[in-house]
Formats: structure tokens, sequence, C-alpha cells
């Protein structure tokens, strides 16, 4: 057994909060490559709905990887894979080759689809197959490492007994709502910062919810803050990307790296709230600001972050 296989083999599963805007998403997708992505995987799946950031994580893994079908709704045709096998191509032939099953579907029929991944994988290349629950099916095999994004990122490595990608997408697709959420609350909070000339902060991920993080305390009423967000809410204002850098809140655009992942309209937002005092980090010493959406807040800090049981 190759030794990056030994180091492997014990993995279940990991989870990672899944960032908001490119350049944090191609950064963990780097960090996953260097941790979990053995040369010897050859089949990687990708799941989760679309707007998830799917296509950054990848880009992040696979610098260099061109994309099938990019967020810019840029097509290549035909697709590499199928010319590869057709063609069978070989040492000149890209190693990593990219299929989204969604889009591809469309144009042709899943059994050759299927058959192509198979047949790349088993001549040594390595193909990553977003939506690879749709496929899998057809498949006579299951992914070497599975990835799961929603409001967490789950990288798991199936063996005979599973996971099988349709249950990983039960979870990404059920949580993936409360990302849309608490990074549209948190552009309303920015907003309202900027507006109130508060604008040194970073950004952070709480589960439900967000972090802005202050190297100094901020004077910021935080009871105030809660009411400007929950006033938009309940206006129902509408969301839409404008560009790749911006979103529109009703008619303002506002500054935003991942411009794709929001609700449509401020009243899709569930419960927001803020807690009521700045948490000083005891590591960093800097003094964070937390939201939080949906149902399920703890009122004890320490659980905010607890994983659920199964």
């Amino acid at each position: 057994m190759p030794y990056s296989d030994r180091m492997q083999r014990n993995h279940l599963y990991s989870v990672f909060f899944a960032p908001r805007g490119h350049a944090r998403l191609y950064d963990l997708g780097l960090q996953i490559a260097q941790q979990y992505l053995s040369p010897f995987d050859k089949l990687i799946g990708v799941v989760g709905k679309a707007g998830s950031g799917k296509s950054m994580l990848i880009k992040g893994m696979f610098p260099g990887l061109e994309l099938t079908n990019d967020d810019a709704g840029v097509n290549i045709r035909p697709l590499p894979l199928l010319s590869a096998v057709e063609d069978n191509v070989g040492f000149y032939s890209p190693h990593t080759y990219h299929v989204d099953i969604h889009f591809e579907a469309a144009f042709t029929q899943m059994h050759e689809l299927a058959s192509a991944i198979e047949e790349a994988v088993a001549i040594g290349k390595r193909v990553v197959v977003e939506h690879f629950d749709l496929i899998r099916p057809f498949m006579s095999m299951n992914a070497h490492l599975l990835i799961g994004v929603g409001e967490e990122i789950i990288i798991t490595r199936p063996n005979a007994f599973g996971p099988e990608p349709a249950a990983i997408v039960k979870i990404v697709h059920k949580s993936l709502k409360y990302r849309f959420m608490s990074h549209t609350a948190e552009d309303l909070c920015v907003k309202y910062l900027h507006d109130h000339q508060e604008s040194d902060f970073i950004h952070g991920d709480v589960r439900h919810g967000f972090i802005l993080s202050f190297p100094h305390k901020p004077n910021i009423d935080l009871e105030a803050l809660e009411q400007y967000v929950n006033d938009m809410i309940a206006k129902d204002v509408r969301i839409c990307f404008k560009d790749d850098t911006h979103i529109l809140i009703g008619d303002d655009a506002i500054r935003c790296s991942g411009p794709r992942m929001h609700v449509n309209s401020t009243g899709q937002i569930q419960n927001f709230s803020v807690l009521k005092e700045l948490i000083q980090d005891p590591i960093s010493k800097r003094f964070l600001l937390t939201g939080m959406v949906g149902d399920h807040i703890s009122n004890q800090i320490g659980d905010i972050n607890k994983i659920e049981p199964t």
C-alpha cells in the first residue's frame, strides 16, 4: 500500500466553515488539497447547490484547472473528458479533467458520462466531478475523495461502507440556507458600520452566523445595530448580484467579496440577533462582534459551535 494511502485510510471526515468570498474559498481549497488530497486520488466528487462556492473551492484545490462550465457562463465544447476518451489520447493529454454533471446531463446520456469518467480513471487520469451525486447511481465506484459544500465544508474519504454522496447532499443542502442568511445579515451590519465610520475589522465565521473582528474595542451601539438590521429585514428589501465585487441592496451598491452567496431579499433572513457583548478573543486579543441567524441560537457562548448529534 502506498505510504500516502496509509496516511489517509483512517480518515472518516473533517469539517470546515464554508467561507464567503473568492480569496477565502481559494485559500481553503489549497489547504484541503495540501492536507487531504493524495496523489493516488483519481476521482474527486464535489456536491452542493448552485452558488455554494464549489467552483471556487475546486480552483483553489487545483490551480490552473480549466473548468468546463464556469461562473461566467463560458462552456467548453466539446467536453475535454469525452474527447480524450474517444480519441484515446495518452501521454500529452491533461492529467486532470473537470466535469459538471448538472450541466453536461443536458447534452450527454448519464451512462456515457459515467463510462467516460471510469475509463479516464482506469488509465490514470484524475477527474473532478461537480454534482457527483447525480452520476453516482450510474457508476460502479464511489469517489476517492468526496467534498460537500453548504454552510460547512465536509471532506470525507468513502470506502465500501460509505458514505454515499446522497447522504452528504442531505446535510449540505439543508445547511446552505444559514450561510446565505448569515452572509446577507453580515453585509447589512457592514453597511451600518460604514455609515457610522467603523471600517477597521476583518470577517470571520461562526455556526449559523458571522464574526466581525476589531483590533480595538469599538464604540458600537449593539442594540441600535440589531434594530437596524431587523428593520431592513421587515422591509423585505431586494438583494441581487451586481458584479464580482458588489451586490445591490435595494438600489444601493454594497461592496462584497461573495456576491452570489445571499438570499434574494432581506425578508428571508430568519431570527437575526447580535450577541449583546463584544467578546475578546483570549489569544488574538481582538474584539468580536457576533451576529446569529436561524432557529438554533444558543444562549451559551461556548455552545454556539457545538456539534449536533446525528
